[in-house]
């Protein structure tokens, strides 16, 4: 698995920064996979009151549209306000 991030036979240091590069990768794919669930779930439950058809109604793709919408934009309004918590963090 080192190799496939930049080297098979490197030093131990690099070996553990890969290390931690994996370990960031898999917390970011858990954290949008967590967030995809809960949006479908959420989203899913406020837009479509029945399944009468195959097809969404015209009603309910605008309502998952906006839902997806907001959720999209919450994240990126919290993860900016992580980030700049982050950089004062390390200023320290």
């Amino acid at each position: 698995m080192a190799s496939l991030f930049g080297g098979g036979a490197s030093s131990s240091s690099s070996n553990a920064l890969n290390q931690e590069r994996l370990d960031m990768a898999l917390t970011e794919m858990d954290t949008v996979t967590d967030l995809f669930n809960r949006m479908v779930s959420s989203c899913q439950s406020k837009c479509i009151a029945r399944y009468a058809e195959a097809e969404l109604s015209k009603g309910e793709s605008v309502c998952i549209d906006r839902c997806v919408a907001k959720y999209h934009a919450v994240y990126a309004a919290v993860g900016e306000k992580l980030k700049i918590r982050g950089e004062g963090q390390q200023q320290r």
